[in-house]
């Protein structure tokens, strides 16, 4: 009797519950029960107003939560939904965000797949948070997203480097809003997505996941990639905040420290795109970076986090901290004494929410207790817990917490529209190097045997990433390219090497002789080579070679990638080098003697369907370098744009690029004409209107990418040779030709002076239109004040 009684009461308050989830969402009630309305629960009211009616209510214990992450899947949350033990937990009095990565779950994993079993999971999680807390404050799901949300087979994009070399903001606008309509169908609510990072020294592992090397191609990327987002209701958290990407000597790890940039560099380089995503875009959520920048740790460096942050780029959101930086505090930089010290100095700096793989309730703790003692003052967790609060009423989940419908999400999450977006992307992504003789397009009908050779023709894994979509099948290169051959075509493949030998990494600083195994492999490679009438190569990085914490001292292809070039080189047969990875090579040798070069990046799910469309003449490759490709190593640091004479040579120096920032090829020729500068508008609105007519002179459709670089002819600072500020895609087909118009502001001519002001200068400005920064096809000057 008393089990039936038991089981009778629990249906009955689920229920109940049902039927009250129901009725809050018409805002009938709410959960805390103290029988009104409050102001907080109100829609009706400002968000100003309904954050300060929710803090005067909330205790200390509260409060605290309300400033740090609960990791979820294979971290905490082990039994991943709520159990009577929640009660008693830490959280029962609230959490700021629970951050779900997926990364490395198994292809079984519960909640994750299908799709609305992962929404249902979060509903549930939600639910305790809503209807079992004190005051019902909802959590705010959290996630990677920089190339495809980071959830089991979501869409998967190509990687940020390759979306950059399409010079598509309103591609990568699309991109931010499937990944937030396929986010917000699952239950997550904030992406950690777009990275602004600067990618200056190409030797760094994450110069893949970066939009280039130029602050203002990454600010116009960065801020539709955060419109994308934010229209879909779902916060932008941008990273990583700030002056993160220039590690000393482009090592990587957990050091992440003493960048060693002066200050004018960090506000026109490193802090431009952050203040575009923030002014412009309304980004509402940011992470700290691992770094110090002049002696001060970033997670505790109220500069960055307060005085530049929100005083003068109007951020209303909330900043975590990345994963350990609050520990790091005490364990690497030695700053602080202990973690309340950690905690006090993070907090008071700015940072809302501390995020560690490890349980929250250690820092939760410290919290309090440096509060009790007088240590962390009342005034700076309000401050905190107050911009917390306001992003979760933004993003409206006092109002509707949950999934409204779950089941939508398995047609919303990888949908076939989403999936023609991916393949676009991929498209447009793509970098003609070198095309002599126009070995390329290839006529797939005149082919009798093509040889495929290279450790990334099947390569799958390594494409994807660990900040994207998780178990998304990519095609390969070799499915892609056999797929668009003719049945009667003989394929011959091999791999020819792994992506590195025996004795790497040390066979980045010394040369060591191939094994018997290698030399046997590359062996089979030009055997094959001998026979065929076309070779394909596909060449470059793995996640050995590239990615978080796998920088380089050297850029040549690694392991022996370089001397299996040399050798198929040899033979003279036509050959084409692909280019897979996420940064640039010092590939000399290649570009003497390989005919046709095609740098892919890591693009996405469609990686193999997209390259074998440009291999085979079905899509015109139009993609610009986003990122220069130096001759070799020793050149750096050097990266664009360039101050006068950083590229000056001497009697023993290598100067110039192998290829140049917003370099590409066509299969198609384009004629720049009728330069004109128009200044009628300058004084009313501060606008220069800048035109030329642009002419497709070649036999096949195409897109040129024209671009727009201005030069200060005469400064009371050092400025940069030449900045780029306007770029337009143009689709023309032969023959056609069509008038394109550049808008310049007066923001874009402005300097950062002496002391430490943006002015315009009265003087002489050369406004320049051309196909890459080195080629230079139109140039202007105008007198402007």
């Amino acid at each position: 009797m008393k089990t039936t009684s038991s089981v009778f009461i629990f249906l009955l308050i689920g229920q109940l519950s049902s039927m009250a989830q129901s009725i809050y969402h018409q805002g009938w009630i709410d959960f805390n029960k103290n029988g009104k309305k409050d102001v907080y629960e109100d829609p009706r009211q400002p968000i100003e107003k309904r954050v300060d009616d929710l803090l005067r209510q909330m205790n200390l214990n509260e409060k605290t939560c309300q400033l740090a992450t609960l990791y979820g899947y294979g971290a905490v949350l082990q039994d991943r939904l709520p159990t009577p033990a929640w009660k008693d937990s830490i959280w029962k009095d609230g959490i700021a965000n629970i951050d779900e990565q997926l990364t490395g779950l198994r292809k079984d994993t519960v909640y994750a797949y299908p799709y609305s079993a992962h929404a249902k999971a979060l509903n549930e999680i939600q639910r305790f948070f809503v209807e079992q807390t004190r005051l019902g404050i909802p959590v705010d799901f959290t996630t990677e997203g920089i190339r495809g949300l980071n959830h089991m087979k979501a869409t998967y994009f190509p990687a940020q480097i390759a979306q950059a070399c399409a010079f598509d903001t309103a591609l990568v606008y699309q991109i931010g809003r499937v990944t937030g309509r396929e986010a917000r169908a699952l239950g997550y609510t904030n992406v950690y997505s777009p990275i602004l990072d600067v990618a200056s020294d190409p030797r760094w592992g994450r110069t893949e996941e970066t939009y280039g090397c130029d602050p203002f191609l990454i600010g116009e990327l960065g801020k539709q990639a955060v419109r994308g987002l934010q229209d879909e209701r779902v916060v932008s958290t941008c990273k990583h905040f700030a002056v993160y990407s220039i590690p000393i000597g482009g090592r990587d790890g957990r050091v992440r420290t003493d960048p060693q940039v002066p200050p004018h560099e960090m506000e026109e380089i490193y802090l431009h795109a952050f203040r575009e995503a923030f002014q412009k875009a309304g980004a509402l959520g940011t992470m700290a970076s691992y770094n110090d920048y002049d002696g001060v740790p970033i997670v505790a460096n109220k500069h960055f986090l307060t005085d530049i942050l929100r005083k003068q780029f109007g951020f209303k959101g909330y900043v975590v901290s990345d994963s350990r930086a609050v520990e790091d505090l005490v364990t690497k930089y030695h700053v602080a004494s202990d973690e309340i010290d950690a905690a006090r100095q993070a907090l008071g700096a700015g940072l809302n929410v501390r995020t560690d793989f490890s349980s929250p309730s250690d820092f939760i703790l410290a919290v309090r207790k440096g509060v009790r003692e007088g240590k962390i003052p009342m005034s700076v967790i309000d401050a905190r817990v107050r911009e917390v609060l306001y992003v979760k009423f933004w993003l409206g989940l006092f109002d509707h917490p949950y999934v409204a419908n779950p089941a939508a999400a398995d047609t919303i999450v990888h949908s076939a529209s989403s999936q023609e977006l991916a393949l676009k992307a991929a498209h447009e992504g793509i970098v003609l190097l070198k095309n002599e003789g126009n070995l390329l397009p290839l006529d797939a009908h005149s082919i009798h045997t093509v040889a495929l050779i290279g450790p990334n023709m099947k390569e799958e894994r390594s494409l994807l990433s660990r900040y994207g979509p998780v178990h998304t099948h990519v095609t390969t290169l070799y499915e892609g390219i056999t797929a668009a051959l003719p049945p009667a075509v003989q394929v011959l493949y091999t791999e020819g090497c792994h992506h590195v030998d025996a004795h790497f990494p040390e066979s980045d600083i010394e040369y060591f002789p191939p094994t018997p195994a290698e030399e046997a492999m590359m062996d089979s490679a030009v055997a094959i080579a001998r026979q065929a009438d076309v070779v394909i190569m596909a060449m470059g990085d793995n996640n050995q070679t590239v990615g978080e914490s796998r920088s380089r001292v050297n850029l040549k292809l690694p392991g022996l990638q370089d001397e299996l070039v040399r050798r198929i080189a040899a033979l003279h047969k036509p050959t084409i080098l692909l280019l897979v990875g996420g940064k640039p090579f010092t590939i000399n040798f290649a570009q003497q003697h390989i005919p046709a070069i095609v740098e892919c990046w890591y693009l996405g799910e469609k990686m193999g369907t997209a390259v074998a469309d440009v291999l085979f003449g079905k899509y015109n490759p139009s993609g610009k370098l986003c990122i220069p490709f130096p001759k070799f190593v020793g050149q750096i640091p050097l990266s664009f744009p360039l101050k006068p004479a950083a590229d000056a040579g001497g009697n023993a120096s290598v100067t110039g690029w192998l290829y140049p920032f917003g370099y590409g090829l066509s299969y198609t020729t384009f004629a720049y004409s009728n330069l004109k500068i128009d200044s009628s508008l300058w004084q009313s609105k501060g606008q220069l209107l800048v035109s030329c007519t642009l002419t497709n002179t070649g036999t096949r459709a195409g897109t040129e990418i024209a671009q727009l670089y201005i030069h200060d002819e005469l400064s009371s600072v050092t400025t940069y040779v030449e900045k780029l500020r306007s770029f337009a895609r143009v689709s023309l087909q032969p023959g056609e030709s069509r008038t394109i118009t550049f808008t310049l502001h007066r923001e874009d001519l402005k300097l950062l002076n002496a002391s430490g002001k943006w002015e315009l200068e009265p003087g002489w400005f050369d406004i320049w239109i051309g196909a890459s920064s080195a080629d230079i096809r139109l140039r202007g000057r105008i007198w402007l004040k």
